[in-house]
């Protein structure tokens, strides 16, 4: 096998990485969900109000982090009863992740802004 053939395994390796983790926490309501959690625990109504998604799409939203376990569910049995959710370990790892697009996006979502005005 030559070095050429490898280099491109390793890109396609590397690639593939990135796409599988865009597929798990890629769509709009799931990196707002897990946005809204790096500052902690919030019930579902809490979430609700703040990222703007209907109850719907919340919910599914996250049974699917809690599946990939990005999120936990914890519930409060007293009346009334309250669901909890927060961010796993797994979840918690993605807070550099967040701050490098935030800080991406300061720099060159103002730029286009301000090239599309010219």
């Amino acid at each position: 096998m030559s070095s050429q053939q490898i280099d491109t395994r390793e890109t396609d390796a590397g690639a593939c990485s990135v796409i599988e983790s865009l597929e798990q926490i890629g769509s709009q309501w799931r990196l707002a969900v897990l946005h809204e959690l790096l500052s902690g625990e919030q019930r579902f109504n809490e979430l609700k109000r703040s990222t703007g998604a209907n109850a719907r799409t919340l919910s599914r939203v996250l049974d699917d982090l809690g599946e990939t376990g990005f999120v936990e569910r914890r519930i409060e049995e007293d009346a009334p009863i309250a669901t909890y959710y927060s961010l796993t370990d797994k979840g918690e790892s993605l807070e550099p992740v967040f701050d490098e697009i935030e800080c991406w996006a300061g720099t060159w979502l103002d730029d286009e802004s301000v090239q599309e005005q010219n």
